[in-house]
């Protein structure tokens, strides 16, 4: 009897022992190691982008872009510009030939000939009330060629395959010639330049499908480098040269051009 009750007494104060120290243990259960795994998972993120083959594997495309401009004035003015007398006009033609050799991409060439002539019979500049300055009989005729390399990568807008993106990509060589003539009479004097020009530029631009076989794009010049020399020589005697160089980072509003493109 003495050893069945000191038995059952130390099972007791072993028991009374654990609940005491049950709140400085910390028990983990198989499902709270699932709730930390699910937690700390890092599941994969997917955007879910549609698209489809805008411009397929084997396909030529050409297309040309045209733009002329003219003005006359006579006897203008705007701010410090007075009794402007002049006609100028200029036009520009660029046809281009590219061949896609995977889907939604191109490569090819462009061709442009640019020619601009301006003639000024008078026009004074006012800057102040005993500031004035007189420019007459001005001539200036110049024409320009380039050959530019491209690359292209077409984006379709969602499923449509009649709206899209592209970007292309243009390596720009080109050079020219022009001539400027100041006076007339005994002071006759005229200047004969040459240039040479480099361009590297991205160009984002819009199209939509007018056919299976003709689409409208406009395009705008965002970033680029540009290079030009320019050597003269005034009065056959004196001769000079100028360099410009040039990086644009920016969307610039003036190169906004339209064409069409005809894909074969």
């Amino acid at each position: 009897m003495t050893l069945v009750a000191f038995c059952a007494r130390s099972q007791s104060d072993n028991a009374v022992y654990a609940n005491d120290n049950r709140g400085d243990t910390l028990h983990i259960t198989p499902a709270m190691i699932d709730s930390i795994r699910a937690v700390d998972e890092v599941k994969p993120f997917e955007r879910k982008i549609e698209s489809v083959t805008f411009i397929p594997k084997g396909q030529w495309i050409t297309g040309l872009s045209f733009s002329y401009s003219q003005s006359a004035q006579n006897k203008y003015q705007f701010l410090i510009i007075e009794n402007l007398n002049a006609d100028t006009y200029s036009v520009k033609v660029t046809p281009m030939l590219a061949y896609a050799f995977k889907d939604d991409m191109a490569a090819g060439i462009k061709f442009s000939y640019t020619r601009s002539l301006a003639k000024l019979a008078n026009m004074d500049l006012v800057l102040g009330e005993d500031t004035q300055f007189n420019v007459d009989h001005l001539y200036s005729l110049g024409h320009n060629y380039y050959a530019t390399g491209i690359f292209r990568n077409y984006f379709s807008l969602g499923n449509s395959k009649r709206f899209g993106f592209f970007n292309e990509i243009q390596l720009e060589l080109g050079g020219g010639q022009s001539k400027i003539t100041t006076g007339r009479g005994e002071d006759l004097a005229g200047s004969y330049e040459r240039n040479f020009s480099l361009n590297i530029g991205i160009v984002p631009g819009l199209m939509v499908f007018l056919s299976n076989w003709s689409a409208l794009e406009v395009n705008v010049g965002v970033l680029g480098f540009s290079y030009r020399h320019t050597h003269t020589t005034r009065d056959r005697i004196y001769e000079s040269s100028r360099h410009y160089k040039a990086a644009n980072f920016r969307i610039n509003l003036f190169s906004i051009t339209f064409g069409t493109t005809f894909y074969l």
